[in-house]
């Protein structure tokens, strides 16, 4: 599972998913990517698993970029606990993804491969997502 090795806080206040992502919205090393269209917090558990059918659909070919790290801890308070007494303790951790965030790219396949691969992804995670090409992208580069 993904999550940072150290933080400077504990804990972190939930904050808000306003407006589009300023970074991050180009393909930067791969070929392909998968494009949020919805803001929403992507947990580890959720990355892994997107992860995880990407390999298993390339047969391990080519190569994975994982754009996105969940550094976020989310909260949560024991069942039935009253109110007050504090904040719960850290439960798990998130990537705090807006609109135009590439999460994912691929590179080293044909692109019928990765796009049925990234669309598989897109199953395991919980938002609308695009699968997107390079510009400078030529077919029979591969």
């Amino acid at each position: 599972m993904l999550m940072p090795k150290r933080v400077k806080y504990r804990k972190t206040q939930r904050g808000r998913m306003k407006g589009n992502s300023t970074r991050g919205t180009e393909i930067s090393f791969g070929s392909f990517g998968l494009k949020a269209l919805e803001p929403a917090w992507i947990t580890s558990r959720q990355i892994e698993s997107a992860r995880v059918a990407i390999n298993r659909r390339m047969k391990r070919d080519g190569k994975i970029w994982i754009r996105i790290f969940p550094d976020k801890p989310v909260t949560k308070k024991a069942a039935e606990t009253r109110m007050g007494s504090g904040k719960g303790a850290p439960e798990f951790w998130v990537a705090v993804v807006k609109p135009g965030r590439i999460m994912f790219e691929a590179d080293g396949v044909p692109k019928d491969v990765a796009m049925e691969a990234l669309r598989l992804a897109s199953k395991k995670l919980p938002i609308k997502t695009k699968f997107v090409v390079r510009p400078d992208y030529e077919e029979a580069q591969t």
